[in-house]
């Protein structure tokens, strides 16, 4: 059974940084695409960012040129470097991963975090 946990999330001021790790645990094949979504109260999940196996990257217009997204294939790690903080930012921050196969052959499958609060102060 693999799973993803996430880490990193706390109360921050406007301006400031944080960075959020998502770490599987448990073994697995391969992995397609790993993602950031997020939540706000009383509005819809969002896709923040999301990284390919290949490594290449997209970023909701909201986040481009201060989130990073990024990964450590050795480590089984994604993470997303938070610069430049606003209050709009705050929310539920939730790893996602699509495409996993447990084994070479085995069928895909989808997975969730948690997830972690992330809290701007104005």
């Amino acid at each position: 059974q693999v799973q993803f946990v996430e880490s990193g999330g706390g109360l921050v001021q406007s301006g400031g940084s944080l960075r959020l790790s998502c770490a599987a645990s448990g073994s697995f094949f391969s992995i397609y695409v790993m993602a950031w979504y997020r939540q706000a109260p009383g509005k819809q999940r969002e896709l923040v960012a999301s990284i390919l196996n290949s490594g290449n990257t997209n970023y909701a217009d909201s986040v481009k040129g201060r989130f990073t997204i990024s990964k450590d294939n050795a480590k089984n790690t994604m993470y997303l470097q938070m610069n430049d903080l606003k209050p709009e930012d705050t929310a539920v921050y939730v790893c996602n991963a699509d495409g996993v196969q447990i084994r070479s052959g085995s069928p895909r499958g989808n997975y969730w975090g948690q997830g972690t609060q992330v809290t701007v102060s104005s």
